[in-house]
């Protein structure tokens, strides 16, 4: 297949017709995070069915999992952009090393990240506040895990080599793949063989599996990408890494302070009781649905922005991303307003426990009405990753989560002594600054980066 005419012909797609092709991208990506969401989902039902310290013990991962998946995906967001601006700009050679690189720094953050987890495992849950009774079960879901982690942060390259190109329908494919062998093996783990939290761990690790052996033999075996992969010549070069991390650090270090703030967050819950980690567990599980279509949405603007700046189509950026924060809003608008109503049906489906079904519903009619906020911030976010900056998006989520969320919500809770429902005040406090400086930073960057295109 020739690169040149699939290249011209994919780019003028997006030229000609700019809000269905942001659709034609999202869709596919909305789907496999869908499924994604529905194998988190169906995991924490069976999790949930284990009680309370199961989900605590869960909840005490998750910090150290999205500091993973910030490091994966944020320079995975770098590659992305990188590839679809050399894309943009018709610069193949430039594409192709990007890519290369990209499998170059997979492979070490899986060594490092996968031997931190094996060798000081428990030490760092216990530094996540994970309590004594819980620390057994939250290790060895922990344990199991890394050995499926490397696998895991593979694949989350490849997805982001495939979106740079345009290409959704491929990692949409092998996700859902990957959910399905995740969901029929989570049951099967978690009862049958009776391996309790460790086995839906173990699900996981071998679903990783699978779908990085679909990624590998469909990129290097069948080529299915536009972009090469030469590794055998494989040489560092300091442009091709300047202009991944230049966005891909920036985003992975703005997830690690949204890991470190959901860290905080935790060990000021666990004061009132692992009841209410569970119930920011649960909620969090459930508040990812309305937030579906977002990512999608983003996502999309990502790869678009970026093929758009490297083809200098100033104007085509600005009515993208004008078409693309409204929709979000009116998306996440609706998705609220009913999980609003309906978060007392939808958390009794995780937990029989009362008083973490009470926690949760508060927190989710609570935090519901940031959502079309949040919506814009991450759309924003994603927007100024794919003309080239990565450094707002972390600078905004400093504020957010370091400058506001935390401080406030100890002040809430350990000075003024409010009960917990004032930590979700806190989020939305913050969640309302970042949009607002989300919303600046966004004008000031398209007045300097973006000039008006002659008539």
């Amino acid at each position: 297949m020739n690169f040149d005419n699939n290249r011209h012909s994919r780019l003028q797609s997006f030229l000609d017709h700019p809000t269905k092709s942001m659709w034609t991208l999202a869709i596919p990506i909305i789907a496999g995070m869908g499924i994604q969401t529905l194998y988190t989902i169906v995991d924490m039902i069976f999790i949930g069915k284990l009680g309370g310290d199961a989900i605590a013990a869960v909840a005490f991962n998750m910090p150290v999992f999205f500091m993973v998946l910030g490091l994966s995906f944020g320079l995975g967001s770098g590659v992305t952009a990188s590839i679809a601006r050399f894309i943009g700009a018709d610069d193949k050679a430039n594409a192709d090393n990007a890519a290369e690189h990209s499998v170059a720094m997979a492979m070490a953050i899986s060594a490092v990240l996968t031997t931190l987890g094996l060798t000081r495992g428990p030490e760092i849950l216990t530094k996540m506040g994970c309590t004594p009774e819980v620390l057994p079960q939250a290790w060895e879901y922990l344990k199991v895990s890394c050995y499926g982690m490397s696998f895991g942060i593979f694949s989350m390259f490849f997805r982001s080599i495939l979106a740079g190109e345009g290409d959704m329908k491929l990692p949409m494919m092998v996700a859902g793949l990957g959910t399905v062998f995740n969901i029929i093996l989570d049951p099967i783990f978690i009862f049958t063989l009776d391996f309790g939290v460790a086995g839906a761990a173990w699900a996981t690790t071998i679903s990783q599996i699978i779908v990085f052996i679909i990624f590998v033999f469909m990129l290097f075996v069948k080529e299915h990408a536009y972009v090469k992969f030469r590794m055998r010549d494989f040489k560092p070069s300091r442009f091709i890494i300047q202009d991944i991390v230049k966005v891909g650090i920036p985003a992975s270090m703005s997830m690690m302070v949204m890991s470190i703030g959901q860290l905080v967050f935790n060990r000021m819950l666990v004061s009132y009781s692992t009841n209410a980690v569970a119930a920011y567990q649960v909620g969090g599980r459930i508040d990812m649905v309305v937030f579906l279509p977002i990512m999608g949405i983003a996502s999309a603007l990502t790869t678009m922005v970026g093929m758009f700046f490297g083809a200098k189509e100033s104007e085509k950026i600005k009515y993208i991303t004008k078409y693309g924060i409204s929709r979000a809003v009116l998306i996440t608008a609706t998705g609220s307003t009913l999980l609003f109503t309906l978060a007392p049906s939808v958390v009794t489906v995780f937990t029989q426990e009362s008083v973490i079904q009470s926690i949760a519903v508060d927190y989710l009619r609570i935090i519901a009405f940031i959502f079309p906020l949040i919506a814009i911030g991450m759309t924003i976010g994603r927007i100024l990753q794919g003309i080239g900056l990565g450094m707002p998006s972390l600078i905004i989520t400093v504020i957010r989560v370091i400058g506001v969320a935390g401080p406030l919500a100890y002040y809430f809770t350990h000075v003024l002594n409010k009960p917990v429902e004032w930590m979700w005040y806190a989020m939305v406090i913050s969640g309302i600054v970042a949009t607002i400086i989300s919303i600046v930073w966004l004008r000031w960057a398209f007045r300097k980066l973006l000039p008006a295109e002659p008539t």
